[in-house]
């Protein structure tokens, strides 16, 4: 992943455990957090740049040492340079089909973000936009671009 990428994933990380954690929500986990939970495939392994499980789903109600094997609530994919789009919308698919309730693929070249749900097509929000968690995240809300402001998902929007 590259800086850019690697930074706003930071900053989606940051604002959904902030958000999580004062509403006791569940489990926000950073990128490189793996997820191996593919019926499809029982060894494929999975790494989000940013996930959410909520409160109840864990054993113990703690992360595990490894794998995490059940499928995150909300997943989400930051796109690099170097990210192929078949990659991406495989991983999509992946996610969705493993039980993701709420998919946010998040374009820091042009300013976008797909939300992708399992029952049936996702939207592409623009710069102009507002991230909502929906069902997964009641109440979360994030404008895609404002300015230059910390509480936009960009922080260099023209």
């Amino acid at each position: 992943m590259g800086a850019k990428s690697s930074f706003i994933a930071g900053k989606i990380y940051a604002r959904l455990d902030h958000f999580c954690d004062d509403r006791r929500l569940g489990w926000v986990f950073p990128e490189g957090t793996s997820f191996q939970c593919f019926p499809d495939d029982p060894d494929k392994v999975r790494r989000a740049d940013v996930s959410f499980i909520r409160f109840g789903r864990l054993a113990r109600e703690q992360p595990p040492e490894g794998h995490i094997r059940i499928a995150p609530d909300l997943a989400v994919e930051v796109v690099s340079l170097d990210d192929l789009a078949y990659d991406v919308d495989s991983n999509v698919e992946d996610y969705l089909q493993a039980g993701v309730r709420l998919v946010w693929v998040v374009n820091p070249v042009t300013r976008a973000v797909r939300v992708h749900h399992p029952a049936g097509p996702g939207a592409t929000l623009r710069a102009d936009g507002e991230l909502t968690g929906g069902d997964v995240l009641p109440g979360f809300r994030c404008p895609i671009c404002e300015g230059v402001t910390r509480e936009s998902l960009y922080t260099a929007c023209a």
